[in-house]
């Protein structure tokens, strides 16, 4: 049985010895980052094919937003604060990183940070980038082209097989072949059958 002194209360002790772990805590963090964020340094800096922690799934990947608003937060919890406020559902964005129910997201301007993964959906879609884009009939150039596709369009990515260098999207109402290249949401070297 431990004997405290008698000018001490576990209480006191107890309290000392919890503010020199949150003293220890500070001291390891560098600049303004939260704790999470510090643990998570040294995953972001690991080779970029691996992956998820969590999910196991490959780390980075392309998902979209499920709902909308959805939370861009600074750090992999509520508590930290809200950096950003997406009003798009169906926007792609990249999965970075994984902790616990939380999943660090790029999007197609660069911002990052953190989202709950109830907020995000594996179905596929692109943020069209050109200009104009040709949505053609079939998956050649010189299929006919059933309708142009503005920039900052959000499509649905149905298929983008290896064989061609078109992918199968939905655009509104219209379904058709959309160049890869001309849209945000897919790697150069990914196929999707």
């Amino acid at each position: 049985m431990k004997r405290w002194p008698t000018n001490l209360t576990r209480k006191t002790v107890t309290f000392v010895l919890s503010f020199a772990a949150i003293i220890a805590m500070a001291d390891g963090l560098s600049g303004a980052r939260p704790f999470g964020a510090q643990i998570l340094h040294h995953a972001q800096a690991q080779d970029a094919a691996q992956t998820g922690r969590v999910s196991s799934l490959p780390i980075p990947r392309f998902v979209s937003l499920r709902t909308d608003p959805v939370n861009l937060r600074s750090g992999p919890g509520v508590r930290y604060p809200v950096s950003w406020v997406y009003q798009r559902r169906y926007l792609p964005v990249e999965i970075t990183d994984e902790f616990d129910t939380w999943r660090r997201i790029r999007d197609v301007d660069g911002a990052e940070g953190w989202v709950h993964q109830s907020m995000l959906s594996g179905q596929r879609t692109g943020l069209v980038s050109a200009d104009t884009s040709p949505l053609y009939k079939g998956s050649t150039p010189s299929s006919a082209v059933i309708a142009q596709v503005s920039s900052g369009v959000v499509i649905t990515v149905d298929r983008c097989p290896a064989q061609t260098e078109f992918c199968l999207v939905e655009a509104g109402s219209h379904k058709g072949w959309l160049r890869r290249g001309l849209f945000w949401g897919l790697y150069a070297e990914e196929f999707i059958d």
